[in-house]
């Protein structure tokens, strides 16, 4: 399927080779003001950065608008979003024929669709993002008339942590100080030489990625399948090299008694809080009115310029590769304002639905 969503639907196309990526947005309210200027600022962040760690590849990544916005307002009809690659080298993975790349989706992919590559893993690509970051764009306009506000940063990449006290407003503005979209300074830089180290081995780097959500409506959500968590992690997962997530505590819950874990009730400002936000900002499938707060783990970027083992499949011989192309040291910076758009996706719909 490349569709997500039940009222606001997100439909992507295209592939990493292919001579563009795009998506169709089904069931954007009319009259929502989304200036082109706005859509093309979502993409711009996105873009490799001017430091070593990121790709060669460097693609213009306009947005095109081919229909459903008009003079900046949404028209209630479908949405056409385009962006063209112009910048493709499909024959540098000609060389690699029927080898399937470590830690890549080639060897699912050549199982099921068979051997043509076209260039990279076309839709397993990380350029589908650009989809990504175009409905996402339209999602943010249409939560802010609910003032529902999302930001993302880094809080880790390799072995160095950053400290990240929960003082969000602090983070959203903190974080914009350096590439990273780390917003703990001397972290900052000690990930920086560790990219930079990696970069030098022929290697590659992760990190984790927190994302933070506040002022969505209390109830937001379903109580069962479609739970706030569950839609919200099943298109997380759709973002290439994720590999975790957690919700507040997360994993950390295991180790807690109910006591410690649950987050007792308060009367803040006139309004029911709570003194603690263990549970993310859901229960039950629902939010709650605190920040909706979740981790996740992006892996290594697969590509390296070192040897790697791997199988030819046409002779079913065991050979050593090195995997052309231009790649990331490390995608997790590129992955935060990916991370933002597919959660304003999430409850963009989520609200759509439960209204």
């Amino acid at each position: 399927m490349n569709s997500t969503g039940g009222k606001f639907i997100v439909t992507v196309f295209g592939g990493s080779h292919d001579r563009n990526v795009g998506c169709f947005i089904d069931g954007c309210p009319a009259d929502i003001n989304v200036p082109e200027k706005f859509i093309q600022q979502e993409l711009d962040r996105r873009k490799p950065s001017k430091q070593a760690f990121s790709t060669k590849r460097h693609e213009e990544d306009k947005v095109v608008i081919l229909s459903g916005i008009r003079n900046s307002r949404t028209t209630g009809g479908r949405i056409e979003l385009l962006v063209e690659n112009n910048d493709i080298r499909p024959s540098d993975y000609d060389k690699l024929g029927a080898v399937p790349r470590p830690g890549h989706a080639d060897w699912p992919l050549f199982s099921r669709y068979g051997m043509e590559r076209r260039g990279g893993t076309g839709q397993a690509s990380g350029r589908m993002t650009v989809s990504m970051v175009l409905a996402g764009a339209i999602a943010k306009k249409i939560l802010q008339r609910y003032k529902v506000r999302i930001f993302a940063y880094t809080t880790q990449i390799g072995a160095v942590m950053a400290v990240c006290k929960p003082d969000y407003k602090n983070l959203e503005r903190l974080r914009l100080k350096n590439p990273l979209y780390c917003p703990d300074k001397k972290a900052a830089a000690k990930m920086l030489r560790g990219i930079e180290s990696a970069g030098k081995d022929g290697d590659s780097l992760g990190g984790i990625i927190e994302c933070v959500t506040l002022g969505l409506p209390v109830g937001t959500g379903e109580p069962f399948w479609d739970s706030a968590e569950g839609v919200l992690a099943r298109n997380v997962f759709a973002i290439p090299a994720v590999k975790a997530i957690e919700f507040g505590a997360g994993f950390g819950v295991a180790a807690m008694r109910g006591s410690k874990n649950n987050d007792q009730f308060c009367v803040k400002s006139g309004s029911v809080a709570m003194k603690t936000n263990n549970s993310g900002g859901v229960l039950g499938g629902m939010t709650t009115g605190m920040p909706v707060v979740f981790r996740i783990a992006v892996k290594p970027t697969p590509s390296i310029s070192r040897e790697q083992r791997s199988v030819d499949i046409k002779t079913m011989k065991e050979v050593e590769i090195i995997v052309p192309g231009r790649h990331d040291v490390c995608i997790v910076p590129r992955a935060v304002p990916v991370v933002e758009a597919v959660t304003a996706i999430t409850f963009a719909d989520l609200i759509l639905r439960k209204n």
